[in-house]
């Protein structure tokens, strides 16, 4: 399948591998991949798959963990690789704010915001691009602090199906003169457009940080510990995640270089990355260490205290075994695994029963799970321990968590990772309401302009 004139394609099927296939060991195909440069040349890869009638998947860093920027393997899709959209990068320091190309990765657009003190501050075990980020909504590992690309989204470019470009938002911060829409397409999958450029919300630099690793006295202690740290530490307060046991000793036995800082190496049934910082450092400023150690001797004067032990180090050695568990479970067994959303207080309500209803239904899976305590974040991953997963199995598996998590708990089935093809099901089943509300205010807004 030829492309518009003047914009790559691939078609040999070894230049076209590396687009083919996802993270997760996803694997489609494909007669062409796309290669535009430009917005304009976005529009004309959406305008010739729509004269051909030819679907596409939009593929921005391909790190997704959901298959949702990979086709399937009927082999009619076409794939709209955002790597090359690198046309754009403007910073306004005055404004605080960058206007970036999708095809820029995370890691890229910060080292280049180093040298002005800012960075984008969305903290991430993998390396996405800025497309794929808007289109997801990714959190990460200090949305305690800093929130989700939402909220630090000013503006976007969106190549719709039918080639339109639009711009939406701006770099104006304070605009209440209509309809918010690019809110329609963070966080949508790619559903109503491409995105092709963002607009991003900048913040200082942390100048200073303090970790430590908590073992809470109990799983429902954790949420007495963020109260108390939230109460006493304030906006100081910028990560509160939790590891299990299973987690991070596959994150050890699968990176030998991982320091085990728990005594004896036994390693805790659960551990929290607690982290206090700030972008400035004043000469009257109590050392970030001292107040943490402070807070935390503080929890253990609590009734029922909180904390039964704790490890202070340096924050690259404490953050290295957070991102170093998604690798480590990988690496353990075939995976089943789930990104979910909860309130914060049925996060360890959830853990709890289904550690129950898996060990009597499930016996043959290993929980292994981690996730951000302090926004109901839930990384939920299952490794099958006696040979290879197949399709009856794994549905069966993710109809009985999904379930539990939706309809028991009141959760969300994707906090972060998406729609793809691991989700379409359950977004069929529990999602319809969102498309309901849309047709909805559509119908609406037709009604009232006629």
């Amino acid at each position: 399948m030829m492309g518009p004139a003047g914009i790559r394609t691939l078609t040999e099927p070894q230049d076209m591998a590396a687009y083919l296939q996802g993270v997760r060991g996803e694997v489609g195909r494909s007669p062409v991949v796309f290669l535009p440069e430009t917005t304009d040349q976005v529009a004309d890869c959406v305008r010739h798959c729509g004269q051909a009638g030819r679907p596409f998947v939009a593929q921005s860093g391909n790190t997704g963990l959901v298959g949702a920027s990979v086709p399937d393997d009927v082999g009619d899709t076409a794939v709209l690789s955002l790597s090359r959209l690198r046309e754009t990068f403007e910073l306004d320091l005055a404004n605080r704010s960058l206007r970036v190309s999708a095809g820029f990765r995370l890691s890229e657009v910060n080292d280049r915001l180093a040298e002005h003190g800012l960075f984008f501050p969305i903290d991430l075990g993998s390396d996405p691009m800025i497309g794929g980020m808007v289109a997801t909504n990714t959190g990460g590992g200090r949305f305690l602090r800093y929130g989700d690309v939402r909220r630090n989204t000013l503006g976007l470019t969106v190549v719709l199906d039918d080639g339109v470009v639009l711009r939406l938002g701006s770099s104006v911060r304070k605009d209440n003169t209509g309809p918010d829409w690019k809110h329609l397409h963070i966080g949508s999958s790619g559903w109503f457009g491409t995105i092709t450029e963002a607009i991003l919300n900048l913040e200082p630099v942390v100048a200073e940080q303090a970790t430590a690793l908590v073992i809470p006295s109990s799983d429902e202690a954790m949420l007495t510990l963020l109260r108390h740290l939230e109460t006493r530490a304030g906006p100081l307060l910028s990560a509160f995640e939790f590891m299990s046991r299973a987690a991070m000793g596959h994150a050890f036995r699968h990176a030998a270089s991982l320091k085990n800082p728990f005594p004896r190496g036994e390693i805790p049934e659960t551990a929290l990355l607690v982290e206090l910082s700030r972008p400035t450092r004043a000469p009257w400023d109590t050392p970030l260490q001292d107040v943490l150690e402070a807070v935390l001797a503080e929890a253990w004067d609590i009734a029922d205290a909180p904390v039964a032990d704790a490890f202070f180090g340096r924050p690259q050695e404490i953050w290295a075994l957070r991102h170093a568990l998604s690798e480590g479970v990988k690496a353990a067994g075939p995976l089943i695994a789930f990104d979910l959303g909860f309130t914060r207080d049925k996060v360890i309500a959830f853990r709890a029963a289904m550690t129950g209803l898996l060990g009597q239904n499930f016996p043959m899976v290993e929980i292994c799970d981690f996730g951000h305590l302090g926004d109901g974040g839930l990384h939920f991953n299952l490794v099958k321990r006696d040979g290879p997963l197949d399709d009856e199995f794994e549905r069966s598996l993710r109809d009985c968590v999904m379930d539990q998590a939706v309809r028991a708990f009141g959760g969300s089935f994707s906090a972060e990772h998406g729609i793809g093809p691991k989700n379409d099901r359950y977004f069929r089943m529990f999602g319809q309401q969102s498309t309901d509300l849309l047709e909805q205010s559509m119908r609406a807004v037709q009604r009232r302009h006629l």
